[in-house]
Order: structure tokens, then C-alpha cells, then sequence
């Protein structure tokens, strides 16, 4: 069956709607709707945290996007990322167990965006931000973390920075490699590629030994027009191509286009050379030829036909559970790195074909206890 086939099968789509309580008889009308249902929200106009007794709101996610930056299809609109952001909530139920709605909507202005997330939030527990450019989706994100007292999570950001992060941390374990001292180049400078290098950072990652390279190449202090998450990474260096910059560097982690990096890119590398090579659906060389270049080299792509997926599936549910059974209204840089840690310590002893946990390891679920843990401990 392929994939067309698979989404047109009745009934169309991959999500629906279930029924938790019987619906059965009179009786059961009367509960669930008029006149039964007036008392839950007489008392939910009274407290309105009972909302999170009676109702679906502590299980039920938002997952919004404006179809701006659409996985590697670019701007295609709402209506187009539809099937992305069902696919997105079918994946929280089947392996968080938790509600969610997609919400396409149409509006490119980050401001009126942010208004108009702010305006439907009071149906959902937390909302998964999805596929909106760079770098309005800073914008809206940092916003509604400030309007909002439920979580908000861009999942392009910060799972992907997470997932790399746990993957790149077994795979230094391999080369005996520590991140205060190795060199690396990023390629990609958009929601994925700002949001990995803040989180290597985090984890002790020197800026001095940080590259990160853009449409426009690397970016540099003198270049104009950078936006304050660029300027934040920019090196005070003669402009350099990627050609003469990945010379010796340990790892090179790419979230930009197909077919960027070459064989003589990888060669030029340093022992046992790390590379992230994420564009999707083709990343930045494929893995067959980069084994092939460099054998001793640890690949990781983007795709489930490879070994070492970065698939970002290792992570956003799993947060999201743990932040809902904390009850916290946001979800914290401390609670990311619980995730990045939780996550590597899946793999117990790391090789250069396994860095990273199969999507459907049922082990999984204790990156959602280290986060509630987490969030316990410093009481968000």
C-alpha cells in the first residue's frame, strides 16, 4: 500500500473522534450533555482548575502550525500540512497515550499569530508548535511562553536539538571524545540548526569551537542583517567555505539540503569522524556513501531506512507526558536536558551503528519520568 492509498482508506485521515464515556441511553445523554453538563461547569466557573477534573484539557495538545516551513516541502500553506500535523497527533496517542487536535491556520504574521493561539488556548493542556519558519517561530514561541500558563513546545527547536544531543553524547562516548574539546561544523541556521547549537552549548560546548554555516555561508560578526539567535553564534573570523572549515573538525551536524557534503569534505575530517547528516527526505550525504568514504566514521540520518534515526518521535511525546503528569506550566531548559540524558542512557553501550533507541523501544516512557522528576525538583 503507499501512502496515498494508506491516507485515502475510509474513513480519510489517520485521527478521529473517541468516545470515554458511555453514550448509550437516555440516561447517559442526560450526563453528557443537557442538563447533566451544566454542573461541571457551574464549578469550573467557580475554580477553573476543576476544568482539569471534568474535561480533556490535562490530556489534550494542540499541534498548530501555519504551513510556513512544511518538513523539507518549504512554504506549501495550512491546508497542505494538514496531513503533517494529523500524522503529529496520531503519534502523541499512539505511543504517549495523549489527545491531540491539529490546528492549521492561516496567517503568516508572527504578532496576529501569536493572538490568535493566544485566543484558542483555553481548550488545550499544552501546545506543540509545528513547521513555522525561522525566524518568526522564536518569535511565537517566546511570546506564548510569556502569555500562557500551559506548556509550549516547538518541537522543530527543541526535539530535534534534544535527540541530537542524546545522540551525539554516545556517540563521543565511542571516540572517547569530549564536547569541551571537540571542533564542529553546523550546517543550517533555522529553527533545528539554532536551537542544536544552543543545546551543545548547554552541554559544554565551546563557542570558539563552534561553525555554523548558513544559506549564506558562515556566519560571521561582520556579516549585516543577522538576526539576534544568528548574531548570538556568529564567529569573529576571515569568512571561510565549508570546504575549508570542516578541515579536522570531529563532528559535522547538518540540517540544510541534500547532497552538501562530498566525499573529500568527510575525508578531511579528523579519526573516526561524527556526522548528523539530517536534511530530509535526502540528507546532506547519504549514509551508504559516507561509511563507504570514511568506514570507521558514525553516521546518523534523518531516515528509518538508515541506522542511527534522529527522529524527533524519541522525544516530543514523551516530554509532553511528563510535563502533563508534573502539572507544570512550562516546559524548562532543565527538563530538555533531562530528556537529552534519559534518552542516551537508553543505550547502554553505544556502537557506531546504535546511538540512538528504536522509536518503538518501550523504555521510552522513562524519558517522560525524568522529566516529571525534573520538573518535581525545581518545582516547574
Amino acid at each position: 500500500m503507499d501512502s496515498l492509498e494508506y491516507h485515502r482508506r475510509l474513513p480519510q485521515g489517520k485521527i478521529g473522534t473517541a468516545l470515554t464515556k458511555p453514550l448509550k441511553s437516555v440516561k447517559d445523554l442526560s450526563l453528557a450533555y443537557t442538563p447533566g453538563v451544566a454542573e461541571p461547569s457551574r464549578q469550573i466557573a467557580v475554580d477553573p482548575d476543576k476544568v482539569f477534573d471534568y474535561t480533556n484539557k490535562g490530556h489534550l495538545v494542540a499541534v498548530i502550525t501555519n504551513g510556513t516551513a512544511v518538513l523539507g516541502l518549504g512554504n506549501i500553506g495550512p491546508l497542505a500540512a494538514k496531513p503533517v500535523m494529523e500524522g503529529k497527533a496520531a503519534l502523541f496517542k499512539r505511543f504517549a497515550g495523549l489527545d491531540a487536535v491539529d490546528i492549521e491556520i492561516n496567517e503568516t504574521d508572527p504578532k496576529k499569530l501569536v493572538e490568535i493561539i493566544t485566543a484558542i488556548s483555553p481548550s488545550f493542556g499544552a501546545i506543540n508548535l509545528e513547521d513555522i519558519k525561522a525566524p518568526e517561530c522564536f518569535y511565537v514561541e517566546e511570546q506564548l511562553i510569556k502569555r500562557l500558563s500551559i506548556p509550549v513546545f516547538h518541537d522543530d527547536q527543541h526535539g530535534t536539538a534534544i535527540v541530537v544531543a542524546a545522540g551525539l553524547t554516545n556517540a563521543l562516548k565511542i571516540t572517547g571524545k569530549k564536547i569541551d574539546s571537540i571542533k564542529l561544523v553546523l550546517s543550517g541556521a533555522g529553527a533545528a540548526g539554532i536551537a542544536v547549537a544552543n543545546m551543545l552549548l548547554t552541554l559544554g560546548l565551546k563557542l570558539q569551537n563552534l561553525f555554523v554555516f548558513d544559506s549564506q555561508g558562515l556566519i560571521t560578526a561582520d556579516r549585516r542583517n543577522l538576526n539576534q539567535y544568528k548574531r548570538k553564534l556568529a564567529r569573529s573570523v576571515t569568512t571561510l567555505n565549508l570546504k575549508q572549515t570542516i578541515i579536522n573538525s570531529d563532528v559535522f551536524i547538518g540540517v540544510s539540503r541534500p547532497n552538501l557534503l562530498t566525499p573529500v569534505m568527510i575525508r578531511s575530517m579528523s579519526s573516526q569522524p561524527i556526522v548528523f547528516a539530517m536534511a530530509n527526505p535526502d540528507p546532506e550525504i547519504s549514509y551508504a556513501l559516507a561509511k563507504k568514504t570514511v568506514p570507521e566514521a558514525i553516521v546518523a540520518t534523518g531516515r528509518s531506512d538508515c541506522p542511527n534515526q534522529v527522529n524527533n518521535l524519541l522525544c516530543f511525546p514523551y516530554i509532553f507526558k511528563g510535563a502533563f503528569t508534573a502539572k507544570v506550566s512550562q516546559i524548562t531548559p532543565k527538563m530538555k536536558l533531562a530528556a537529552v540524558k534519559a534518552l542516551a542512557a537508553l543505550v547502554k553501550n553505544p556502537t557506531p551503528d546504535c546511538i540512538l533507541p528504536n522509536p518503538f523501544d518501550p523504555r521510552l516512557k522513562l524519558v517522560s519520568q525524568a522529566v516529571d522528576r525534573t520538573a518535581g525538583k525545581t518545582g516547574n
